[in-house]
């Protein structure tokens, strides 16, 4: 009888314990219960799927797509996520104030009446697994600053903030995104650019832009990236029609140009195009937008974007070096010979004059002067005429090169030129110009040349010494006598007659 009392107990105990591990534990504990309870709404963030809001005649609805929030009734749309994320977070603060039971409903008939309860024309509903009812809005309580609610499954009635009701008492269009396009300008791979002048092309390599069309060269990576920005960081001022009906009106049937960004991989791109004026809004401008199908104004500002230029875009620098991978500079100047700077870790030697240390002082600023420097003029797009800027025969020639030791399965041994510039003929205050094999003529300052040093010279260490202080031992200072100062094993100076010393 004992070990059959014994084995009953011990089966409740197990009964308990899987009971506490597998229910008990999931459950909310009793903070969390009191705080639940106190909640107007209980639901999961990650859970919710929609939302659905009647307002007397309008009915709007917002769906979770691919983690973005969508309008998709009565217009397809854009969302805007801050509003959306605000109502969700008010919906999740959203307090009782005050319970009025169903039973305190049932004892007078005329309480749903009173609260405007019955047929209310403001509604809220969540969409997805296990969300709570719909929620019915009520009229404003006496009480500044609530109101009445109830669940469409329940005659229990709430007091509660009125901050929900003034998220959802929107308009449609209060929940379209204001934002034009959700692309980044650091997303933006590519662009086409039309304008009364004429068709650009742009493409982004690694960080920096080159123009592809109508010449190819270098963009100004600045240039190029606040004109995106005009498009990325535009702002909708009214939303006008959906782009199916007659464009006429708007400018838009023939539009006197567009931009289209492409982000990588993207085929299809997003164009904006740029139409006519309202009549009564002088300040914004209409546009369509692809990505969105509809027709918009936009602030006028986005008007100068059909003012840009292939020159406008241009990269001004004369050159760009990658010193990340410079290990040579080659300073070639006809009759002068040359001059080859090597970098070896941090420090820079004269090759030719048997690796002896240069000045690093010098390099930086040879650098930096190259980098920063801007052409005075673009002289000519097309390469076709050497001799007559002298650059058939320069009179000095810089070029930029990597080194490798050995051969490698991506590259062989030795010097690989990534960048020359040749300086040709002088004309006034300005020196002819080419970078490598581009095909434009450049003009720069003069006085850039006089800051290219030809002499191996010029390029040496100034440092007298290049011992390390501490490595001296021993030093001697001779003037109507001599005086000899040595450093002894506790690192202490001391002379001959122990005399005083600093």
């Amino acid at each position: 009888m004992k070990s059959r009392t014994t084995l009953l107990l011990l089966a409740v105990v197990v009964a308990v314990g899987v009971w506490i591990k597998f229910f008990e534990s999931k459950g909310p504990n009793t903070e969390e219960a009191n705080r639940r309870a106190g909640q107007v709404m209980n639901f999961e963030r990650d859970k919710l799927e929609g939302i659905q809001i009647a307002n007397g005649d309008d009915r709007i609805e917002l769906r979770r797509i691919e983690g973005k929030w969508r309008l998709e009734a009565p217009i397809r749309d854009q969302a805007d996520q801050f509003a959306i994320d605000n109502l969700i977070s008010d919906l999740e603060s959203w307090e009782k104030d005050q319970t009025i039971l169903a039973k305190e409903i049932d004892a007078d008939k005329s309480k749903l009446a009173e609260y405007d309860l019955e047929k209310p024309k403001l509604r809220l509903k969540l969409l997805g697994k296990e969300q709570p009812a719909e929620i019915l809005f009520g009229k404003d309580a006496a009480l500044e600053g609530r109101m009445y609610v109830r669940f469409q499954d329940s005659k229990d009635t709430f007091l509660v903030r009125n901050t929900v009701k003034n998220d959802i008492s929107k308009k449609p269009e209060e929940f379209r995104d204001r934002k034009l396009t959700e692309v980044t300008a650091a997303q933006v791979a590519r662009i086409v650019l039309k304008t009364p002048a004429g068709e650009m092309e742009l493409q982004k390599q690694g960080d920096a832009w080159e123009i592809l069309k109508p010449l190819r060269t270098r963009g100004d990576t600045q240039k190029v990236s606040d004109l995106i920005s005009q498009v990325t960081g535009a702002r909708i001022e009214q939303f006008i029609a959906d782009d199916r009906g007659d464009l006429q009106p708007y400018g838009l049937a023939e539009p006197r140009g567009s931009i289209t960004l492409f982000k990588p991989d993207d085929k299809e791109g997003q164009m904006l195009q740029i139409g006519a004026a309202p009549e009564k809004q002088n300040d914004q401008v209409y546009v369509r937008f692809s990505a969105r199908n509809f027709v918009y104004t936009l602030p006028k500002k986005v008007e100068e974007i059909l003012n840009s230029t292939p020159a406008d875009l241009r990269d001004r620098h004369l050159v760009r070096i990658d010193t990340n991978n410079l290990d040579r500079i080659t300073i070639d100047a006809p009759g002068k010979g040359k001059t080859v700077l090597a970098r070896k870790e941090q420090a820079w030697t004269i090759v030719n004059w048997n690796n002896q240390p240069a000045n690093p002082t010098e390099v930086t600023r040879l650098l930096d002067t190259l980098k920063n420097e801007q052409v005075t003029q673009f002289v000519a797009d097309v390469a076709s005429d050497l001799p007559k800027y002298g650059l058939d025969q320069p009179q000095l020639q810089i070029t930029f090169s990597s080194f490798a030791s050995e051969n490698t399965a991506e590259s062989n041994g030795g010097e690989h030129p990534f960048a020359t510039i040749a300086f040709g003929k002088v004309e006034g205050d300005n020196v002819f110009a080419r970078v490598g094999e581009e095909p434009f003529i450049v003009a720069v300052r003069r006085t850039l040349l006089d800051g290219i040093f030809t002499d191996p010279a010029q390029w040496q260490k100034l440092a007298t010494f290049n011992t390390k202080p501490q490595d001296i031992q021993r030093l001697s200072v001779t003037t109507d006598r001599e005086i000899a100062l040595t450093r002894g094993a506790n690192k202490e100076w001391t002379t001959a007659g122990n005399e005083p010393i600093d």
